[in-house]
């Protein structure tokens, strides 16, 4: 009897043991299931990741070649810009001296009439103002006076000492302050406008 009742102890202990083993079994094989699975899973994300990190270092890399690049470029514009606003700077100026002797001629023949001359001193201050003036901006009398008026104005100032000079017998005076004072009137006007 005891054998009999050990035997089903035994028994009832195995059928347990074996259940648990069953039941623990299936428990265990799903769970490496699912772990290799996910392992699986992970790997393919670990690759795709990977594959990422790589597109994206990529990217940093010609982001950073064209953000030198843009920089360099904005260096030269910047420094192209300051070249020109120095080069307006000076020719503004020159420009201002222009109108400027412009106009100081245009008093002075303003004040005399048309019969007078100028003065020695005056005659020459104004035409060497007029010829720096007709030298440094050529282009813009190009486009302000007629052949005859630029003509007329050349010979005012490459005669800067016909005012001194004393009339011979074949010379005759003729004024012209009135024509030459258009003519510097209408420089002055295109010096302005320009600027």
């Amino acid at each position: 009897k005891q054998l009999e009742k050990e035997a089903g102890e035994d028994e009832e202990i195995y059928d347990k043991l074996a259940c648990w083993c069953e039941t623990n079994d299936k428990e265990k094989t799903k769970t490496i299931k699912d772990a290799e699975e996910r392992i699986d899973a992970l790997s393919t994300k670990i690759e795709e990741l990977t594959a990422l990190s790589a597109q994206l270092n990529t990217e940093i890399k010609n982001h950073e070649q064209e953000l030198a690049e843009n920089q360099k470029a904005l260096d030269e514009a910047t420094a192209m810009r300051e070249k020109q606003l120095a080069e307006f700077s000076a020719e503004e100026k020159d420009l201002l001296q222009s109108i400027s002797a412009l106009k100081s001629a245009v008093t002075v023949l303003s004040k005399h009439n048309a019969a007078s001359l100028l003065q020695a001193s005056e005659s020459h201050a104004v035409t060497s103002s007029l010829r720096r003036a007709f030298d440094k901006h050529a282009a813009l009398a190009e486009g302000a006076l007629s052949q005859a008026q630029k003509k007329m104005a050349l010979s005012l100032l490459q005669a800067s000492d016909y005012f001194d000079a004393e009339p011979t017998f074949k010379q005759s005076y003729a004024p012209q302050s009135g024509e030459i004072f258009g003519i510097l009137s209408q420089m002055e006007e295109t010096f302005e406008a320009n600027l």
